[in-house]
């Protein structure tokens, strides 16, 4: 069935929360085999082990950017339509949310799009801190943190009402993300055989970044053909997380492909775990524990809101069109993430008794 058939058939909202939905089994499958994780990349890269996180991480970085890229040559998709780079672009939010998530991520231990994997695997910690991600999250966006997310985004913001395309500000051919993108899946696939990580974990890393292009693809097709106008996005789940809280609160709520998108990721991930029997639940161990994970899930909502996108959203999704503030957050998440992992976890094992 084409796109207009379905359209037809079903309407344009129920449509784009359908392509939310296959994107998300996706990802979800997709993250929950290969264990997809930024936070786990970043702690292996500040202890000077570049391991198999960071081989993932890698490899699904550079398959997103790859096939999002190659779709660009061929004019499938467009990334001036797509919705970060239609706004204006916030360095200051970039920076600030950017070392907030990073910290949230590591206290958290993981990012909102890992902490949705788990919690679809029984992991009863990661759905208490998913719920305060959200609710912090709609907080920032719409709720009393919304002023301050304001305030320190309008410190310092791009001009001209629009986003930076980076390849576009350096001047660089139309080729060349492509070829990085290339070139970093070369790096990826050295550092897996070093690792000697399994073909299928590969794929499924692969899988993840493949979701992220799926979801470019499906947007800007539906956009292209629908009578209102259609947000071009992909996967980010800071928004997302909010709009499918605030879809089963409110009393006349309206479908989107975000609310699709979050459901999605748990059934992927759901059937994953259970087909690999992995699927298994676990608490908090402790107070502490907990205290420290509701505290992450603080930051990396409001975090992720003021930066324009978590770890996925920015780091993954936005650096496959090379939107300039996304890339700057996702460096600024690394740069959180390795200061929390020393001053938080690798202080205490130094000083822990023997």
């Amino acid at each position: 069935m084409d796109i207009i058939a379905l359209l037809d058939r079903v309407g344009e909202a129920e449509t784009a929360a359908l392509f939310g939905l296959a994107t998300g089994i996706v990802f979800g499958v997709s993250a929950q085999r290969s264990r997809f994780c930024l936070r786990a990349a970043t702690i292996e890269f500040a202890r000077r082990t570049l391991g198999a996180s960071v081989s993932v991480w890698l490899l699904t970085f550079s398959t997103a950017m790859v096939w999002v890229q190659a779709a660009v040559l061929l004019d499938y998709i467009q990334p001036a339509d797509a919705r970060m780079m239609a706004v204006t672009g916030s360095w200051s939010g970039a920076i600030i949310g950017g070392l907030l998530f990073g910290v949230g991520m590591v206290l958290a231990r993981g990012c909102s799009g890992r902490l949705l994997v788990m919690a679809a695997s029984g992991n009863l910690r990661s759905i208490v801190s998913g719920l305060i991600f959200a609710v912090v999250a709609q907080m920032s966006l719409k709720g009393w943190l919304a002023p301050l997310r304001d305030d320190l985004a309008m410190l310092w913001t791009t001009k001209g009402g629009r986003n930076v395309d980076l390849l576009a500000a350096l001047r660089l051919p139309d080729w060349a993300g492509l070829a990085l993108g290339l070139a970093i899946a070369a790096l990826a696939l050295v550092l897996a055989r070093r690792n000697r990580i399994g073909a299928s974990r590969l794929v499924f890393a692969s899988g993840v970044g493949f979701a992220v292009a799926l979801g470019w693809a499906l947007t800007s097709a539906l956009a292209r053909v629908a009578f209102e106008p259609v947000t071009v996005t992909s996967a980010t789940f800071t928004g997302p997380s909010a709009n499918t809280l605030m879809f089963f609160l409110e009393r006349n709520p309206v479908l989107e492909f975000d609310v699709g998108l979050v459901p999605g990721v748990v059934i992927g991930a759901f059937l994953a775990a259970l087909i690999s029997r992995e699927f298994r639940f676990q608490g908090f161990e402790g107070e502490a524990n907990m205290r420290r994970a509701m505290v992450g899930a603080a930051l990396m909502g409001f975090g992720g809101m003021l930066a324009g996108g978590c770890a996925i959203g920015a780091g993954v999704t936005g650096g496959s069109i090379f939107v300039a503030t996304a890339l700057v957050a996702l460096f600024f998440m690394w740069v959180g993430a390795m200061a929390a992992d020393y001053l938080v976890d690798q202080r205490r094992l130094v000083f822990q008794p023997a």
